[in-house]
């Protein structure tokens, strides 16, 4: 496989002016705002993106509203990984010479919206999934929860979610645009309300109005960068299944092969890596990716997060920004992954910030636990 270390890099990052609850703003506005301010990030603008990449709309919409005629176009959609997908996506089309700036955006009033999209009744899951009760992501994902509490016990399980939901809440607190800020104790994530046994309220992710964008360019153009670029060094990309009652491990998502294959690809290991960004649709994704991905064994993750080893303080710094429970979460949260991982990279997390972190790794999970991306991003 050809080396592609360090050939593209991304060169701006911001989310859309507002985030948490907006009500006044649609899709296409959270996708132009974070557009426009992550091009200013970069030091770039609108002329300058000749890549438009995007998931949940239609670059057709996208680079109309935008006023953008790419030379490249990708609406690769596969649940809230798709983000951290296009970042191999744009690597790939940038070294074909497809484009050389690539702008990835996303834009979802995830909380606000007025309409909902509707299912094709002729559809798979629509048929045999729907009717039996699986009526949405809490429930889909509980499934998978229990299966994994039934192998390696209940209250084991249980505390380990415990763990993941504290522990990003304390990093939340340190983020001024976290949605999320209340302390939260163990007592209070137990003793909140259910959703879908055996998910409490905590254990579920946030639902808000938000975008995000990236903007990815050439190693030859991001020397021209308005900031200190941040290096993809390697990523992978897959997915086993899309109905829940299809997945062939309800313990074990695609992770277990792209996370070796994007550590492998930037000639790095786990023991390199400063910063885990996981996705947190809900605490039990983060306990199955830690273990897919190789951090730790299968039915070692509760023991791997214990006495709040991913909280500030702790050893393993994960989710920083306060992650899709206590951040933000418009729908596909993937986009605000990438967008702390190349902050805490460049030094600009504030009161949150890490100590000269060099590299990150970057894990998507998207549909019912159907989808990963995972990518590896580095600073010089």
């Amino acid at each position: 496989m050809t080396d592609l270390r360090k050939t593209v890099a991304i060169v701006g990052v911001d989310e859309s002016d507002e985030i948490g609850k907006v009500p006044d703003k649609s899709n296409l506005t959270h996708h132009a705002e974070a557009a426009y301010n992550a091009l200013e990030d970069a030091g770039m603008s609108i002329k300058d993106v000749n890549g438009l990449f995007t998931a949940g709309t239609s670059t057709l919409n996208l680079a109309e509203y935008l006023g953008i005629e790419p030379s490249f176009t990708d609406t690769t959609a596969v649940g809230g990984s798709s983000f951290i997908i296009h970042i191999a996506h744009a690597m790939a089309a940038i070294n074909a010479g497809y484009c050389d700036v690539a702008l990835v955006t996303h834009g979802e009033a995830g909380r606000s919206r007025r309409s909902r999209p509707g299912g094709d009744d002729a559809d798979p899951g629509s048929q045999f999934e729907t009717p039996y009760g699986f009526l949405g992501a809490p429930i889909n994902y509980a499934m998978a929860a229990r299966r994994y509490m039934h192998q390696y016990g209940e209250e084991y399980g249980r505390q380990g979610m415990a763990e993941v939901a504290v522990a990003t809440r304390k990093w939340a607190q340190l983020n001024p645009k976290a949605y999320m800020k209340d302390d939260m104790s163990f007592d209070d994530y137990h003793n909140s309300r259910w959703i879908s046994e055996p998910f409490h309220l905590f254990d579920c992710c946030l639902v808000t109005d938000a975008g995000g964008a990236y903007v990815i360019t050439s190693a030859e153009r991001a020397k021209d960068a308005k900031k200190k670029p941040v290096w993809v060094l390697g990523a992978a990309e897959s997915h086993d299944h899309n109905l829940i009652s299809q997945m062939p491990d309800l313990t074990r998502t695609v992770a277990k092969n792209t996370g070796p294959a994007a550590l492998e690809r930037s000639g790095v290991t786990h023991d390199d890596i400063d910063l885990a960004m996981i996705y947190d649709s809900f605490t039990y994704t983060v306990l199955a990716t830690l273990e897919s991905l190789g951090f730790c064994g299968p039915g070692e993750a509760p023991d791997f997060v214990a006495n709040q080893r991913t909280a500030p303080g702790g050893d393993f710094a994960m989710n920083t920004s306060g992650g899709g429970l206590s951040y933000t979460h418009s729908g596909m949260y993937g986009m605000f992954l990438v967008l702390e991982a190349v902050r805490q990279l460049r030094g600009e997390c504030g009161d949150r910030q890490l100590d000269d972190p060099k590299l990150c790794l970057i894990n998507g999970t998207g549909g019912s636990l159907s989808s990963t991306g995972t990518t590896v991003l580095a600073i010089d």
